[in-house]
Formats: C-alpha cells, structure tokens, sequence
C-alpha cells in the first residue's frame, strides 16, 4: 500500500468527508448482513479520536434509477451505525443541496451525519465533477478518506472526482484489504492454493488466468465447473453453462494442461457431481461419479452398473461438487499454506427439507472445515483470504468470519485486485 492513509494527515479541527461502503442487504426496512458497516468502524472510530474533528459519511445503497426510492434508503445503516458507535447518527434526506450545507452547518466536534443515497443522483456513476463539488461544498469537507474497498474498481463521482478536488488518503479498511489481498497473490507463502467457484467463468476468467501462472494448485467449483465439464464432452443435462463461453473454458484448461508440464502444479475439475431435477431441495439427490464410476461400480455389484448411474439424465442439473472432490481438494488445502477461496462449490442457500442439512452444501463445508480445522486447535492453519459477495455472505451466516485470516468486503474490488489491475479509487489517492 502506497497511498497515504489517515494515519498520515493532520485531522485535528478539520471537517472530514469519508466514502464508506454501505451497501448492504436489507429486507422490509431491516439490515440481514452488517459486515461491511461493522468493518468500517475502524476508520470511523479512528477519525472521530481526533481533536475537533466531525465526520460526513456518504455511500451508496443498491441500484436506484437515479433518484430517490425508500426501497434504497440509508435509513437503516445510519441507525446501525449509531448502534455500534453508541452515538446517535443522523441520516440527511440527501447528499447535496441546502437541507445538507443546513445539516452540516450544525455538526460539532465528535459527531457524525450519514448523507442519503450517493445513486439517488444520476451524476454519481457519471463521475461528474459538478455532482462531486457540489458533495464538498453541502458537506463543508476539508479532507476526503476513501474506505469503500467495495466500490474503488469504479471511477465514479465518490470515487474518482471528489479524490480530484480535496486533499484524499485511504482509510484503514481500504489499506488493510489492499495489504492482504495484494500480499497473498504477490507474495503469498508457499505452497498457494486457490479454489474458484460461483456460477459465471466469464467474470473470473482473468483471476483464473493469474492463478494459474502463481498458484500450486487451483481447483474449480460451482456453476463454473459445468463448463469445464462440458468442454471435456461430459454430457451436464439442464445444468447452468455459459455456451458462449466454452471456447475460453478450452483456453484456460490447455493453459493447465500446459503449466502441469512446466512446473508441480495441479487443475483439479471435479471428478464426482451431486445432481437433482429442482433447485429448491425439494427433489431428491444423488451423487454421479464422472471418472472412474466406483461408486456405480461399488452399488450395483455383482452386476455391471447401467449407464444412467453414471451419467447426468437430460432432466438432471448439477449443482454441487461430491464427495470424492471436495476431499481431493479438501486433502490439497492441508498441504497448503496460502489458500485464496472466491465463490461457493455449490449451490449453499438452498434450505434443507424436514431437518435435513442444506443438500447442495456438503462440498463448500468440506473444504471450509480444511481451511479452518473441524477442531478450532489446528496448528497448521494456512493464511486463508475469503473473497466475493456470495462466499463472503455463506462466512458470515455459518458464523466462521472469524475463523478466516481476512474475509474481504469488496467482491468486484476484490477480483479486480486479484486480477492484477489498478483500481482507479486507490489510483487518485495521495501517494505516501
């Protein structure tokens, strides 16, 4: 991290206008998931320390069609806010204009206003250097603190043009992401290993690339594995593919294929599927063995097993990885000393019927107790960095962020970083 952070500038007696990320999920008005406005107290806590200092925070929530909507209020996180920091927290009806240069006008050392919907104005993802001229000059700010990891992949007003126009340094979540991530894919400890799921290889075609050229071994989960499937000719029934996709899919496992010859490296695809005809649980499961066909072999003895226990039927989709694979990779993540996860290996929020454990999670929760030890007392826990919304919010509903080494809060941010691109909000910030 090369950027300045707060702990770099004077605050003392200074307006501070701070860029969080609070897009969170809320359902009938209530947050389900505060892990992003808990990581940010940090930062908030750490400017507010400062003599005469007041703090202005603006986010954005959602995707508003460019003005208001009560669905897309911040109504909710400047009332969670206020909770943590046990201080009240006002949340203004906008984010510029005169109820806010109003609002701001009264703010007293130590205290703190939440500004409405950053997308409730069209100019925020227009970068419009106006809109953010206007943010400074409603806020009073005199010094602007970038802490919304999950949004500085984006050059948008809150994060390329206010940077432009007031003295701009990072916050202590932004550094302590941008260290860990940067840390673990430049200089992981060896042995790496990355495990990629979630549905679309489209979106993690570059990071899939970057680890390949960086890792010991990667392993492919989730959705996306249908396409490595169905680029080796395995029949997948009505599972999810991207067809438009399955030349690329080839590129990427003939870059494996290439790099298994080069150097110790290994491409694990799963080898074995759990399938059912409906997404939602309510049809039964069963496992197909894609490799070798033991398990047919083993159920069907002293007969020899009919296709169909070994194929996917035309009515079947696949939706987690079985048991044999989730234990090769299982097996790979004790060897490991650096593991990188970013995406589920199957399909975790689907509910289970009658008591019955979630059907499509046995293959996340596998490789989960690998990287954190069923036990809790395992000494050779490796450096695990968690990524991505989905896998981030499966973490944090099983109640296991704190058995992580650094469970990121930026899902694009993070697989941007990962990628190997700059990222134009942490870019404009003052270099130290």
């Amino acid at each position: 991290m090369n950027k300045k952070t707060v702990r770099d500038v004077d605050l003392q007696n200074k307006r501070v206008l701070l860029r969080a990320d609070y897009n969170v999920p809320v359902q009938n008005g209530v947050i389900t998931d505060d892990y992003r406005i808990k990581q940010s107290l940090p930062t908030v806590q750490y400017i507010l320390e400062q003599p005469g200092t007041s703090l202005v925070i603006i986010s954005h929530l959602g995707r508003p069609e460019g003005h208001p909507d009560k669905e897309n209020s911040l109504e909710p996180a400047a009332e969670a806010l206020g909770e943590l920091l046990g201080k009240p927290v006002r949340l203004v009806p906008d984010c510029v204009g005169d109820a806010v240069k109003q609002a701001t006008g009264e703010l007293k050392p130590g205290e703190v206003l939440l500004l409405e919907n950053l997308r409730f104005h069209s100019e925020e993802e227009a970068n419009s250097s106006d809109f953010a001229k206007a943010i400074i000059e409603a806020a009073g700010a005199q010094i602007f603190v970038q802490d919304g990891f999950g949004v500085v992949h984006r050059a948008h007003a809150s994060t390329d043009a206010i940077a432009k126009l007031l003295p701009s340094v990072a916050g202590l979540l932004l550094e302590k992401e941008v260290e860990a991530i940067a840390g673990a894919m430049q200089d992981p400890t060896k042995p790496l290993m990355t495990i990629v799921g979630g549905a679309k290889i489209t979106d993690k075609i570059d990071i899939l690339n970057r680890f390949i050229d960086i890792a010991d071994c990667v392993a492919i989960g989730g959705a996306m594995a249908n396409n490595f499937l169905a680029a080796e000719g395995i029949k997948v029934g009505k599972s999810l593919v991207e067809q438009e996709a399955l030349e690329m899919t080839q590129e990427v496992m003939q870059k494996a294929k290439q790099t298994e010859t080069k150097r110790p490296f290994s491409f694990l695809v799963p080898v074995d599927v759990v399938v059912s005809g409906k997404m939602d649980g309510t049809a039964p499961t069963r496992v197909i063995d894609l490799s070798n066909h033991a398990l047919a072999d083993i159920e069907a003895y002293p007969k020899k097993p009919e296709p169909s226990a070994f194929e996917i039927g035309d009515g079947e989709m696949i939706l987690d990885i079985g048991p044999v694979s989730a234990g090769i990779i299982a097996g790979a993540v004790k060897m490991s000393k650096t593991v990188i996860w970013n995406g589920a290996m199957g399909v975790t929020e689907t509910k289970g019927l009658a008591g019955a454990h979630n059907p499509f999670a046995y293959g996340t929760r596998v490789i989960v107790d690998a990287m954190i030890g069923t036990s809790r007392q395992h000494q050779n826990r490796p450096f695990t960095l968690v990524g991505g919304g989905d896998t981030v919010g499966y973490v944090e509903q099983e109640g296991l962020v704190e058995e992580f080494s650094h469970v990121s809060t930026g899902g694009g941010a993070s697989l941007e970083l990962m990628a190997g691109r700059s990222l134009p909000g942490v870019e404009v910030l003052e270099d130290k």
